[in-house]
């Protein structure tokens, strides 16, 4: 785990039921001492991130409650601005507000993006900022948007880190299966016509 994720999540309760546990001094090395580390987006990370078609992200109420939403768009949606910032236009959904309103009174964010076919998994940390109006999102358009945004949403990134990927199950999406699923038609159409060749050619033997 890098240092920076484990500055934010290792909190003193945190800590003291790894005490409790016995795990605390396979912990502590991540955060007693060592370089700063896991707060910058690097090429794998800006690679993944950018390959996703959606995340799950969390944000809690005034009221101290939990919220988790899944946010979907073509891949590439979410986009990488600088080595601690990604952002994505923010489109109308239900209209019911509740990210964005736990949002304005607690800017903390946590994403979780998913390759469950390659069973990879990145956990981000962060604050979130709005620029209101369709304008402001403009730049964070996907490519094929057929709705204007209503925000731009921009992320500081304030940790990373790529989640151990045991017990993640494999699941494909239509368009990872699809090269796959090509080939076997392929193959599948090659062997019915070496199947009727060999049916004509034994129709074409004289009877014994």
């Amino acid at each position: 785990m890098p240092r920076a994720f484990a500055e934010l999540t290792f909190t003193p309760a945190v800590r003291a039921h790894q005490a409790r546990m016995g795990s605390d001094r396979t912990y502590a090395k991540f955060i007693d001492g060592g370089p700063q580390q896991g707060h910058l987006i690097g090429d794998a990370e800006k690679a993944f991130i950018e390959a996703r078609d959606g995340f799950y992200q969390a944000t809690v109420s005034e009221t101290g409650w939990p919220y988790v939403q899944y946010r979907g768009g073509p891949a590439g949606f979410l986009k990488v601005l600088g080595p601690q910032t990604i952002g994505y236009a923010d489109f109308s959904g239900n209209k019911q507000y509740i990210s964005r309103g736990n949002l304005d009174g607690n800017d903390r964010i946590a994403l979780i993006l998913m390759d469950y076919a390659n069973q990879r998994r990145l956990k981000i940390l962060g604050r979130m900022a709005f620029t209101e109006g369709e304008s402001a999102a403009t730049s964070l358009y996907p490519e094929g948007a057929e709705a204007p945004a209503e925000r731009a949403a921009i992320i500081h990134v304030d940790a990373l880190d790529w989640n151990c990927p045991r017990h993640i199950t494999p699941r494909f999406t239509e368009a990872e299966l699809k090269p796959h699923l090509t080939a076997l038609g392929a193959q599948l159409a090659q062997l019915q016509q070496e199947n009727e060749r060999l049916k004509a050619e034994i129709a074409q033997r004289p009877s014994p």
